[in-house]
């Protein structure tokens, strides 16, 4: 790709220069539909070899996928899903690991969507399995790859944001001259830090293990508005694994609880709240978020976490004071009954 467009580059300088010398003005040649076309041609060509590899793990597939149909295909997750969750499935010679660490490896926006539907069963066979003690070198090595995207796509920088400062009056409250000159910096904001600044990690320890998987759980939730429902169930069922309780999986041998700290937690908080508030809501989405809510919530009693009881104690509050689609009452609508009643 790189020998390509500096050839195209030297015959349109070619041509401009000869369009000098016949005193005509030169026509601007910057034109990206080229590069745009060798980009296209080169997204096709990395979907088309991801698709074959998978086909070989998945016979059933079709040679004719595409990576948007894969991505909202009931039988082809189902299928995925079932191999994930096999006793063997996070081993370092697995190769549906090696599959879903190489397609993500390509930067392709499309396969890397694909990669990240599925993160919520790596991220959860993955911390309910460390403690068994067997080999999990598949799911970290799609974990890492992950983590390190997220590493350079931030630059070193930290995820942060402006909030008012709140020791302050408001700019509505009428003060005397005089106080105002004191607080002056009444408008002032203060940077609260989201996410703090990411190191590059080339494997998982234990110390690191919740803030590699909670970077991940991060990346996840930027692109969740594209994730198929099916998804979003599978991290809600997780959640409760969890938390402790009582889920689905628990017939497959997946009841592990796990250690939350703030590191994974705010992600988890992140996810569930737009699975519970977003628009057009999954009736059976949100009850699972409201079920890993509360499983999440009476695990923070039971720690004593006063952080993490406050905020999903608000998320719950907020979910139940938001009004259900089958509540809603416009008083301006028109009466859809054919009959006037006088």
């Amino acid at each position: 790709m790189s020998n390509e467009p500096s050839t195209n580059t030297s015959s349109i300088a070619g041509d401009a220069t000869t369009a000098t010398t016949d005193d005509t003005i030169p026509e601007d040649t910057t034109d990206t539909k080229p590069s745009t076309s060798l980009d296209s041609s080169s997204s096709s060509k990395s979907q088309a070899a991801a698709i074959q590899s998978l086909s070989a793990i998945l016979p059933s597939l079709s040679s004719s996928s595409t990576t948007r149909s894969l991505l909202h295909d009931p039988q082809t997750s189902s299928k995925i899903s079932s191999l994930l969750k096999q006793p063997d499935s996070g081993a370092g010679d697995n190769n549906l690991c090696r599959w879903l660490y190489d397609t993500f490896q390509s930067s392709d926006p499309d396969l890397q969507l694909l990669v990240l539907r599925f993160l919520p069963l790596v991220a959860g066979l993955y911390l309910s399995r460390v403690p068994l003690r067997i080999p999990l070198a598949g799911f970290e090595a799609v974990l890492l790859a992950l983590y390190a995207h997220e590493t350079a796509s931030r630059g070193g920088q930290s995820v942060t944001v402006n909030v008012p400062d709140l020791s302050h009056t408001s700019l509505y409250h009428h003060e005397t001259k005089t106080a105002n000159a004191v607080k002056s910096n009444a408008t002032g904001l203060n940077l609260a830090v989201i996410s703090p600044s990411l190191e590059p990690h080339g494997t998982i320890r234990s110390t690191r293990r919740a803030r590699i998987v909670g970077v991940a759980l991060e990346l996840y939730y930027t692109k969740v508005y594209e994730m198929p429902v099916e998804s979003k169930i599978d991290f809600c069922e997780f959640c409760k694994v969890w938390a402790g309780g009582h889920s689905s999986t628990e017939e497959e041998g997946m009841m592990r609880r796990v250690p939350l700290p703030c590191e994974l937690m705010q992600p988890v908080l992140r996810i569930l709240g737009h699975c519970l508030l977003c628009p057009n809501q999954n009736k059976k989405l949100t009850e699972k978020a409201s079920e890993a809510c509360t499983s999440l919530y009476a695990r923070s009693m039971h720690d004593v976490n006063p952080k993490a009881i406050l905020a999903i104690g608000s998320l719950l509050r907020l979910a139940d004071s938001t009004p259900k689609q089958d509540d809603l009452f416009d008083p301006t609508d028109l009466p859809k009954s054919t009959v006037i009643s006088l």
